[in-house]
């Protein structure tokens, strides 16, 4: 049966191997194991049950508390020729009784449910008499109490196996799972702690950064801007902090998305569609966005402030990179956020969860204090103990120079201390800049000796200097909602002397990818396909899979195949569309060739092209009268690679009878085009001339006049 699910995962799905933990996950399974599988956000989860789903006889189960998540995953595998359907609160009754008609018609392989439609008897029956072979548990954490984001729905799972005629093999699936929520999984779903398969918690395409001490503001807006054509999520930790960050973007002119759950239901759906729909790049969002929303080509997260704790932090740090592809993880920290996240957790009435919750919370801190590697103190959290450093995160690649600060420190300290320690960050910096606010004037503190110090700086600035000591715990912060400065044993030995202050250069910013002609005019045509046939343009290929089309550059239907991501139902219904797009690159940029991998069993013979003089058996061919079309098939090589060959021989100065490719007429027209357009690009100069002079008679002009250079453009 591993056999046949290798099979599918190639004809369906268009990988030609399982990645880590996949075929560990699915050889149990298909063994009638029940299994616990913990694989990291992006990993591959959904895999694990969608292939032995088509191995199986019936129908998979499949519980998830994320609407979002259904449908996206329903419309991905519909994409893929397999037949699926998700039931929960979004449909209405008459939708939700014929959905379940056709499921017991045999007409679905997958059928997706919310953990809440357990709670009816009426449905739970309708349920027991469907062929369920699989049910697949994810997000499990949530059966746990010791999980961050605990269901009690959820609890009621484990008695719906024992329900059915024949017990149903059971999966449970999650990305963030410390030790104690795995055991705790085990334990109420009943799977031996044996057949737990754990991959690790190492992403590796993604680079964490923390940022401390810097304009958060200005940091944000720097990098949107630097990477507007990426999609990103941008996480606050309130509505009124969501609102503040939306209207800032806008007035930048960036094009954003905001969600929070005091939208209505409609206005979260519309915005979260047109961030699934690429219409805006960036979302801005409370923790209640994300969950569950399938968008592979996220290439960055920030977070404005600091998430509760650890498991939420790298759940949604996580939706970054989901397809592989190198993304960003950035976490802009102020110790005030850790006091904001503290005075809520206060507002608890249960001392056991208060604590829970403030340990978790403490983690996260040590998490913004660590000078280790970042991915490591993740990995650390969740029990791996392997752990090297990952080379990527900003305390791995921290070379920043950095400068003494130590008497600007001693001023923002004294003046802290002179005003008794009983203020807040805008007003101890108002008061070094010497402002004439009328607070500042009123309390006296306009005759400090510590007033104007530093009025040389913006209030703005030393705002920000503030944060770098706070981050530092130079300075120490009260909870509850208008925090107080005060300065930290650490901050008065600064004061006394006995120790310095050195500050780092401010982190910059950077592109996340670099986008090249070809993978953006492969974008437009995904979006072009997604938006006719209604659906998230990640759905019809991810970014991963634009990516190896661009490297391997396919030209035909069979190498098209063998790009990562592309089964036989998206290589039947899209394949000719996106290599039309990659022939009418190879004919702009004659400098390219396809270079393809086969990944099939069958050996295949070498092609001449592999070989140092082919391109003269090319020039040899058309001299003696073949056709480009001829020569192409003959020798399996591609129109554009046998054009190539051809102009190469040109450029060296081998003779063409030009005649028999273009008339005196054209030849002077070609020249005139070229001229007007320049010849660093062929489409402009092709614009220039009727339709029948070629692209190929256009490149054998040029490499006649690169040989000779008797005529300068």
């Amino acid at each position: 049966m591993l056999h046949q699910a290798r099979t599918i995962l190639k004809e369906y799905f268009g990988y030609s191997q399982f990645r880590e933990g996949q075929e560990q996950i699915i050889e149990n399974i298909l063994a009638g194991h029940d299994t616990v599988g913990i694989m990291p956000t992006g990993g591959g989860k959904s895999i694990t049950y969608q292939v032995p789903a088509l191995v199986f006889d019936g129908i998979t189960l499949v519980i998830s508390p994320l609407i979002s998540l259904m449908k996206d995953q329903v419309d991905a595998l519909q994409q893929a020729g397999i037949a699926a359907a998700y039931i929960n609160s979004s449909l209405s009754s008459s939708e939700i009784s014929q959905r379940m008609g056709e499921a017991a018609a045999g007409e679905y392989k997958l059928l997706y449910l919310a953990p809440e439609r357990l709670e009816s008897q009426v449905f739970l029956d309708e349920l027991l008499s469907l062929p369920v072979s699989l049910v697949a548990v994810d997000e499990a954490h949530c059966i746990s109490q010791w999980g961050h984001d605990f269901r009690p729905s959820y609890l009621r799972i484990q008695t719906l196996f024992q329900k059915f005629e024949k017990k149903p093999v059971v999966l449970a699936l999650t990305a963030t799972a410390t030790p104690q929520v795995r055991e705790d999984i085990c334990s109420t779903l009943n799977i031996p702690e044996q057949h737990t398969v754990i991959t690790g918690f190492e992403r590796s395409n993604l680079s964490f950064q923390l940022i401390k001490g810097q304009d958060r503001l200005h940091f944000l807006l720097n990098y949107i801007q630097k990477n507007a054509q990426e999609a990103g999520i941008i996480y606050a930790a309130t509505r009124k902090n969501v609102e503040q960050l939306f209207e800032k973007l806008q007035k930048s002119g960036i094009a954003a998305g905001k969600y929070h759950a005091g939208l209505s239901g409609d206005e979260r759906d519309s915005e979260q569609e047109k961030f699934l729909n690429d219409e805006v790049q960036v979302m801005v969002a409370t923790n209640a966005f994300g969950m569950g929303i399938d968008k592979s080509n996220v290439r960055y997260t920030i977070h404005f402030q600091v998430p509760k704790n650890m498991e939420s932090y790298y759940q949604e740090a996580g939706r970054a990179g989901r397809d592989g592809l190198p993304s960003e993880c950035i976490l802009l920290f102020s110790e005030q956020d850790v006091q904001l996240q503290r005075y809520l957790i206060d507002q608890s009435d249960s001392v056991s969860h208060k604590q829970n919750e403030l340990e978790k919370l403490q983690s996260m801190r040590e998490y913004c204090y660590t000078e280790n590697c970042l991915q490591g103190f993740i990995m650390n959290y969740f029990g791996d103990r392997d752990i090297k450093p990952c080379g990527r995160c900003s305390n791995c690649l921290d070379e920043r120079v950095s400068v003494d600060v130590t008497r600007d420190a001693q001023m923002v300290l004294s003046c802290i201390i002179r005003m008794n320690e009983r203020f807040g960050k805008t007003l101890v910096a108002q008061v070094l800049t010497g402002s004439s606010n009328k607070k500042v004037s009123e309390l006296g503190f306009n005759k400090l000796t510590t007033f104007g110090l530093l009025k040389e700086r913006s209030v703005k600035d030393v705002a920000e200097f503030i944060d770098y000591l706070t981050s530092e715990q130079f300075i120490g912060v009260t909870g509850g909602q208008f925090p107080l400065l005060f300065v930290t044993d650490k901050g008065k030995s600064v004061l006394k002397g006995h120790n310095k202050v050195n500050r780092k250069e401010t982190v910059q910013v950077i592109e996340v990818i670099k986008a090249d002609g070809l993978f953006e005019s492969l974008r437009s045509l995904r979006k072009e396909i997604a938006a006719a046939e209604g659906v998230p343009p990640f759905v019809i290929f991810s970014d991963l899979t634009l990516k190896d089309m661009c490297s391997k550059l396919p030209v035909t239907l069979e190498h098209m195949g063998e790009v990562k991501g592309v089964g036989a139902q998206k290589l039947d219904k899209y394949g000719k569309d996106f290599i039309e797009k990659i022939q009418e690159y190879l004919t702009e940029h004659p400098e390219h060739e396809p270079v393809i991998e086969t990944v099939s069993a069958a050996p295949k013979k070498k092609k001449a092209a592999a070989t140092e003089n082919s391109y003269l058996e090319s020039y040899e061919r058309f001299m003696a009268g073949e056709s480009i079309k001829d020569i192409s098939k003959a020798r399996d090589l591609s129109s554009n690679t046998v054009e190539n060959h051809i102009v190469r021989c040109v450029e060296e100065g081998k003779p063409l009878i030009w005649e028999n490719l273009w008339t005196a007429s054209q030849e002077i027209e070609i020249e005139e085009a070229a001229r007007s357009a320049g010849t660093d690009f062929l489409k402009p100069i092709k614009e220039l001339l009727p339709a029948e002079i070629s692209y190929f008679m256009i490149k054998v002009w040029l490499g006649k006049n690169k040989a000779s250079s008797s005529i300068k453009i």
